[in-house]
């Protein structure tokens, strides 16, 4: 029995070979075995990263509730179009920091059939939020008063996990005129989007949205969407709606319903479905799109004009559009992609309509007048107008590795839109190049955009270009 502990024991302090004992370890530490035997502990796996925050309300994950934010900042350098002040002085230039878009989403798919979609947030907050001191009512405005629901909506699936069609209600952005007309903007391919395909943004409506009932789905290669809207009246705008006068304005009087419809023709692959009306910007070649579009916006008696003096004469809103949409990889092994729209609108706002926009505009007021037009200092050039439009897109996904592993990619684009306005004596050309620098895809991403627009002079009942101004933007995109 001896000989077997003694063997029991010298096989234990072998067992442990390269043990070390801290010098300041007590005796009696040093002198037990349990003490002497280091347990090492298997390293965990890692954990990857997760992009989005979402709650699963069943095991599967069919059933989820999700939440994100988005945060697209710029710093601009803007050449201020002739006569251009800032809270009341001249600036040739400006050089300002805003907040372009600044969105909290909330939806999930409650059960089988029920989806509810909430956004939440502000736009266009920059320096000039709140400006002028005292707004139409002749009381303080407040620069806190910014952010405000752009939607909220309840959807329902009539065929169980078919996507064959869904209704739906709320206040959205579900849209006839283009994918541009109701744009995820968190994956735009370029810096910004064509606003003007934004037809009556806060005009008839709350920053593209309207009051609305719709039936949307997809059906084999098509995409569909229909909708019936509710418009607001122009003079709840906040701004003092113009004059009755030759040129057609939105009509102070009277309340139609608007008839809206937007279908797409998929070759490849479907269009992600999931919110009410958004439609992505670029895939970044995780599919293989390639779309034709087209669809329409229409209300009796939207706009009305004076003529003969006396009389008043209302007209339709009539706006429709034909596009092609091209959105995948090049070099799957490469991770290069392509971007393409080409669009035709024919934007029909009755007699004569032109409305002058800057996006986010920098400048406050101008000492130059144009008849019939207001706001065009700044940024501002005619956005929106009764003609046609012929707006595109390029752009183009380098190679992941060209920067190095784990540093992002790079994605240059360019834009175009030419239209022919009525109100105009030549057609207008506004251009846009830019440089995405894609940190961590849309999560994160820098772009770098140039625009080169016209301005503005008399010329008899129209206007006619008088010049060409550029504008430089910074943007920090962060959303999960």
């Amino acid at each position: 029995m001896k000989k077997l502990l003694f063997a029991g024991a010298l096989l234990a302090s072998r067992a442990v070979p390269g043990q070390s004992v801290s010098p300041t370890t007590a005796p009696a530490a040093r002198d037990s075995l349990s003490h002497a035997v280091e347990v090492v502990q298997p390293k965990p796996a890692p954990v990857a990263d997760k992009n989005e925050l979402k709650y699963n309300l069943n095991t599967s994950g069919t059933h989820f509730f999700k939440v994100t934010f988005l945060n697209q900042t710029w710093l601009r350098l803007n050449q201020s179009n002739p006569g251009t002040t800032v809270i009341q002085e001249a600036k040739p230039q400006t050089l300002d920091i805003g907040l372009r878009r600044t969105r909290m989403q909330m939806f999930g798919q409650l059960n089988d059939r029920a989806f509810i979609y909430l956004q939440f947030g502000m736009n266009n907050f920059n320096y000039l939020n709140g400006f002028p001191g005292f707004n139409t009512a002749g009381t303080p405005s407040n620069r806190k008063i910014a952010a405000f629901f752009h939607d909220a909506v309840g959807e329902y699936l009539v065929f169980r996990d078919k996507d064959y069609l869904k209704v739906g209600g709320g206040l959205t952005i579900v849209n006839g005129l283009s994918r541009f007309s109701q744009p995820s903007v968190s994956s735009i391919m370029s810096m910004d989007v064509p606003v003007f395909a934004q037809a009556t943004v806060d005009q008839t409506d709350e920053f593209s949205r309207k009051l609305t009932v719709y039936a949307r789905g997809q059906v084999g290669k098509i995409d569909y969407r229909f909708a019936l809207s509710d418009p607001f009246p122009i003079q709840t705008t906040g701004a003092t709606p113009p004059a009755l006068s030759s040129n057609a304005t939105f009509a102070l009087k009277g309340h139609h319903k608007q008839v809206q419809g937007f279908v797409a023709y998929q070759f490849l692959d479907k269009e992600t479905n999931q919110t009410p009306g958004y439609m992505t910007g670029t895939y970044l070649g995780k599919k293989r799109m390639l779309n034709l579009e087209g669809g329409f916006v229409y209300q009796k008696n939207a706009v009305w004009h004076r003529e003969n003096v006396a009389d008043t004469v209302y007209q339709n809103l009539n706006l429709w559009s034909v596009a092609a949409f091209l959105d995948m990889p090049v070099s799957p092994a490469k991770g290069s992609a392509i971007n393409a729209y080409l669009g035709y609108f024919h934007t029909d706002y009755g007699k004569d309509y032109l409305r002058f926009n800057g996006i986010m505009n920098p400048a406050s007021g101008s000492t130059v007048t144009l008849p019939g037009v207001s706001g065009i200092q700044g940024n501002a050039f005619p956005m929106f107008g009764t003609g046609n439009v012929l707006y595109s897109q390029v752009g183009y996904l380098l190679p992941q590795d060209l920067l190095g592993r784990g540093n992002g990619a790079l994605m240059p684009y360019a834009q175009a839109q030419i239209a022919r306005y009525t109100r105009l004596t030549e057609p207008l050309g506004v251009y846009n190049i830019g440089l995405n620098w894609l940190i961590r895809g849309h999560n994160s991403k820098m772009t770098l955009d140039y625009q080169n627009r016209p301005y503005y002079g008399t010329s008899g009942t129209q206007l006619a270009p008088a010049g060409r101004r550029g504008q430089l933007t910074l943007q920090y995109q962060v959303f999960i």
